[in-house]
């Protein structure tokens, strides 16, 4: 019965531990900040502080000559938050490029119920008809804004490894350019309609070989030149572009995959919705390409969070263990400082915060450690992954101060798990047991 009870209070210790972490990552920059003065006010202003305060120092003081343990828990937590930053960086750069792609003065128009470009088709009689709908602006020469494309998906050799990898090939409109005000083109000149010509953004030259301006491509048993190359700051950078009316015949494509319009003003959106809606002919679904980019990132962005925070939790396991390992000898070692402390009035408080306060010192100098690490190596990294389409979309890693504000959080946890059993050990141990084991 008693080793039933035993069983079941370390069980709820752990889960309570648990509950309590969970709580802890999650708590604001202003409720950590708030518990941090909350401390920094007890340590001088109490008695059991000053106590605590006191005994940490000669604990801290001690370190040096316990350099290779104290390493450990140094190392290792820097270990997890490192891993931790990096791999939400990924999941944070993949989503900010995606969420700089469009904007709400554009719409994106698909088939009814299509949730991306590869799998929407939209019949080129179609086109005219959505042209002529209200909320749609219209350029200089009076013609509607408007940028019928198709997507392909090609192979391209990466310059990494020279396997092959997906590449989004665009067929754009005459349109396309002004719709896309923030495209630069950096290199060479626009293609010419109705000629096997195309332009590459900056980042698919970056990691793909081949597309230096002025050489050719062999795309669907044809040769294609490459003629400029431009940036966007956005999705787009990771994109081949030529005139669709060409790259339709090549891969055999008769129809359009999406429309892409330019609105009328704050209200457009809501006309050309409107329009679409009350026409039976018109059987489409209309974004702005804003919230279309971004709904692509949510899925990917947000298994990349989970892997992290899996991956982070099993480490984080590791790196408690190594912490528990080192506090327990570190407190063993000590044990008659500690009993010499207890002797002469130093109660079980200050006992307890001083063993927390070194390991929390240690935890924060690992957090620091593998935030730096991570933020020097990772931070606009350039890497690419498949994206809604298929096709390969090049981004950079993101580190940014929420994210390192997190592995800092991560970091004090761990110290704060990794410390407790060994400081309740540490006040626990009576004064004759430590100086006869001494």
């Amino acid at each position: 019965m008693k080793r039933a009870q035993k069983w079941f209070g370390n069980v709820g210790v752990v889960l309570a531990l648990a509950a309590g972490l969970a709580a802890w990552i999650a708590l604001p920059w202003a409720g950590v900040l708030a518990l941090a003065g909350l401390v920094a006010l007890w340590l001088p202003l109490t008695r059991s502080g000053r106590l605590a305060l006191a005994a940490a120092k000669i604990g801290i003081a001690g370190l040096p000559q316990r350099w290779g343990a104290s390493s450990v828990i140094v190392i290792g937590i820097a270990g997890v938050v490192g891993v931790l930053v990096a791999m939400l960086a990924m999941g944070e750069g993949f989503k900010a490029t995606l969420d700089r792609t469009g904007s709400d003065t554009t719409a994106i128009i698909l088939r009814g119920g299509s949730q991306a470009e590869t799998n929407s088709v939209i019949a080129r009689d179609q086109v005219p008809l959505i042209s002529a709908l209200p909320g749609i602006a219209r350029g200089k020469d009076g013609r509607p804004l408007v940028s019928p494309e198709l997507s392909q998906v090609v192979n391209l050799p990466s310059k990494a490894d020279g396997t092959d990898a997906n590449v989004q090939f665009r067929g754009v409109g005459p349109a396309a350019w002004e719709l896309r005000p923030d495209l630069e083109l950096l290199q060479g000149r626009r293609f010419n309609p109705g000629l096997r010509e195309l332009v590459v953004g900056k980042g698919a030259q970056a990691q793909f070989a081949g597309l230096e301006v002025g050489r050719q491509l062999e795309l669907a048993n044809q040769q294609w030149t490459v003629v400029g190359m431009f940036a966007s700051g956005d999705a787009h950078e990771s994109e081949l572009w030529a005139d669709a009316d060409v790259l339709g015949p090549a891969y055999q494509r008769s129809a359009f995959q999406s429309v892409t319009v330019k609105l009328a003003g704050k209200a457009g959106f809501k006309q050309l919705k409107a329009a679409l809606a009350g026409d039976p002919r018109l059987k489409l679904d209309v974004l702005t390409t804003h919230d279309y980019y971004a709904k692509q990132s949510e899925g990917l962005s947000k298994l990349i969070r989970i892997l992290g925070t899996v991956i982070g939790t099993i480490m984080a396991i590791g790196a408690v263990f190594g912490a528990l390992n080192t506090m327990y000898a570190a407190v063993a070692g000590r044990a008659r400082e500690i009993a010499t402390m207890r002797a002469l009035g130093f109660r079980g408080l200050p006992v307890v915060v001083s063993v927390m306060l070194e390991t929390m010192l240690l935890a924060l100098a690992g957090g620091v450690l593998g935030a730096a690490v991570a933020w020097l190596v990772f931070n606009g990294y350039t890497v690419s992954t498949l994206g809604s389409n298929f096709s390969q979309v090049v981004f950079q890693f993101r580190v940014g101060p929420e994210l390192l504000w997190t592995g800092l959080k991560w970091a004090l946890g761990i110290g704060l798990v990794g410390g407790l059993f060994p400081a309740l050990r540490a006040a626990r141990l009576p004064v004759t047991v430590a100086l006869r084991g001494a």
